[in-house]
């Protein structure tokens, strides 16, 4: 067998591995149904809650953002797990077996995506019941959706890998949570960016955070949701477009980055690390 091909069946076995563990595990439980929760119970608070005159309601409005900010979130957990495998020396691990880097970035990807897919179903099948006037029985809906969905996987995962090789500890991961939030308030998430200022809306759209909840709105959404959208259109080629651009850079650069990182690992900075996160507990 081709020895990129081996490390590739062997990441994907790895990555289902991971995925099963996180549903039989305490903590992983409630980090896949905390989040949905969360969001579930602001919906129902949002129901009845109109959007100005439009006669839409914030919670139509605003659950299909929440489906694509969740696969936007991606970038972050693929970067704390990366990180978190740095401290631990799983990553050092993989890089001592021929082709294991590439095993391991394979096993991350399925793993992740796979607890995203699952944190979606999580979401959207009781918000189909809690929020109205969701069109949710048409093929081109979910064909939408998967599109979408697929683009947003490639646009973000390689972005959060570049995050947790440029990051060197659990601790500053919490350094890209704020202008994550940041990002999340100005991108139409829970209201509608239109009704922003103008330069906040340029700054929302140079980020995924709002294609993705766009192009989850276009598939979810009746048709005459549009109207409280920039330029009353859902901008499907746009949204391809933008999350296709971070998809190609993602992809250019997180490889380069990675080597880079791999080939700065060793025993010593492992020690190193190891060594600094004891004096801090002590």
């Amino acid at each position: 067998m081709n020895p990129a091909a081996g490390a590739i069946r062997a990441g994907w076995s790895r990555g289902l591995i991971e995925l099963r563990q996180s549903f039989t595990n305490g903590a992983d439980l409630w980090a896949h149904f905390f989040w949905p929760a969360l969001m579930l119970a602001a919906m129902w608070w949002l129901r009845d809650t109109a959007f100005g005159t439009s006669g839409l309601l914030l919670g139509t409005l605003a659950l299909p953002s929440i489906l694509g900010m969740n696969v936007a979130l991606g970038s972050v957990s693929m970067s704390q797990q990366l990180t978190a495998d740095r401290e631990d020396g799983t990553l050092l691990r993989a890089k001592a077996t021929p082709n294991g880097m590439l095993g391991y970035l394979v096993g991350k990807v399925v793993s992740v995506s796979g607890g995203l897919v699952a944190d979606l179903a999580i979401l959207v099948i009781p918000g189909a019941f809690i929020v109205p006037g969701l069109v949710l029985g048409g093929l081109d809906s979910w064909l939408t959706v998967l599109w979408v969905l697929a683009l947003g996987l490639v646009a973000t995962l390689p972005a959060g890998a570049v995050l947790g090789s440029v990051f060197t500890s659990a601790r500053s991961q919490g350094l890209i949570t704020l202008p994550v939030l940041g990002l999340m308030a100005i991108s139409g998430i829970f209201y509608p960016i239109a009704a922003l200022p103008g330069w906040v809306q340029v700054v929302a759209q140079v980020f995924p955070f709002y294609w993705l909840g766009l192009g989850m709105r276009s598939a979810l959404l009746p048709d005459g949701a549009v109207a409280v959208e920039l330029g009353e259109s859902w901008r499907h080629l746009e949204t391809a477009g933008v999350l296709g651009v971070w998809a190609v850079l993602g992809l250019l650069v997180a490889p380069v980055v990675l080597r880079r990182m791999a080939r700065r690992e060793s025993g010593s900075r492992l020690a190193e690390r190891r060594e600094r996160a004891m004096q801090r507990v002590m």
